[in-house]
C-alpha cells in the first residue's frame, strides 16, 4: 500500500498524536533490503532436551463448526518444558516458550516461499519477544518429522513427544537475518525481534500431513518493509 495510507497514529505521554509507520511481519526479504553488519550482537542459543506437548491452537472455539473448520490463524504448537531452552542477545536472556508451524512459509526471500515455516517464540523477563523463523523444505527427514508424526486434533487430546533435542530443530548454517517486526497473528504486536535462518529439510510425508490438516494454509501475507533494512549476522 502507499506509505501515506500505511501510517497509524499513537499518543505520546504528553498527549500529542504522532505518526508511526507500521513495522509488521512477515516480510519479503529482498537483496536491496539486506545490510551486512558483523558488529551486530550475536544470537547465542542454549537449547537442551525437552519433552513436548503438541496442541492444536484454536481461534474459532465459539463457532458451531469450530471443530471441523480451519481458522486461518490456527496451528499446531509445541509447548516446551520451562527452563529447557533460551537465547541471549546483548546480554538479555529470552526463554523459549513454544514453537509452531505455518504453511506455506510466511517469510519470503526474493519472492520465493517454502512449503512450511517453524517459529520459535521466546520471551524476556521484561516481556519482550524474540522469534526465530526457520523455513522448512522437502528433503531428508529431521527431528521435525518426529515432532509432527502425530498431529493434535482440533477438538481432542494433546500429543506428548518425549525427549526432543531442541538444538537439532535448527539448521547447521547459523547465519541469520535480523529485523524488527511483529507477531503474525492477532493482535499483531510490534517490537518483536526476528531472526530468520536458512532452511531445514523435512520429509514430504510430514509436509503433506500438515498441509492436509490446513488445506487453505495458515500463513499471513507479507507486509510492506516501509523502509526497514534486514541485517545479516554471519554466525550465531
Amino acid at each position: 500500500m502507499p506509505l501515506a495510507l500505511a501510517v497509524t497514529f499513537v499518543s505520546t505521554s504528553a498527549g500529542t498524536a504522532q505518526s508511526q509507520v507500521p513495522t509488521q511481519s512477515p516480510i519479503n526479504v529482498t537483496i536491496g533490503s539486506i545490510r551486512i553488519d558483523p558488529s551486530q550482537p550475536r544470537l547465542n542459543i542454549s537449547y537442551g532436551h525437552s519433552d513436548l506437548e503438541l496442541e492444536y491452537v484454536r481461534k474459532d472455539a465459539a463457532g458451531a463448526t469450530g471443530c471441523t473448520t480451519r481458522h486461518h490463524e490456527e496451528t499446531e504448537e509445541a509447548n516446551v518444558t520451562p527452563g529447557a531452552a533460551h537465547v541471549t542477545v546483548a546480554g538479555v536472556r529470552y526463554e523459549l516458550e513454544q514453537f509452531h508451524f505455518h504453511t506455506p512459509s510466511e517469510h519470503r526471500f526474493q519472492g520465493r516461499s517454502d512449503p512450511m515455516e517453524m517459529h520459535f517464540v521466546h520471551r524476556s523477563a521484561a516481556g519482550k519477544l524474540l522469534v526465530i523463523g526457520v523455513p522448512l523444505r522437502a528433503g531428508a527427514s529431521s527431528t521435525v518429522d518426529r515432532v509432527l508424526a502425530t498431529l493434535a486434533p482440533e477438538c481432542g487430546e494433546n500429543v506428548d513427544v518425549h525427549d526432543v533435542n531442541l538444538n537439532s530443530l535448527l539448521p547447521h548454517n547459523h547465519t541469520t537475518f535480523r529485523y524488527s517486526g511483529s507477531l503474525t497473528t492477532a493482535p499483531f504486536t510490534e517490537g518483536v525481534q526476528w531472526f530468520l535462518t536458512g532452511e531445514l529439510t523435512v520429509s514430504q510425508a510430514t509436509i503433506n500431513r500438515f498441509q492436509g490438516l490446513f488445506t487453505s494454509g495458515n500463513a499471513r501475507a507479507t507486509q510492506p518493509l516501509n523502509g526497514r533494512t534486514v541485517t545479516e549476522v554471519p554466525q550465531i
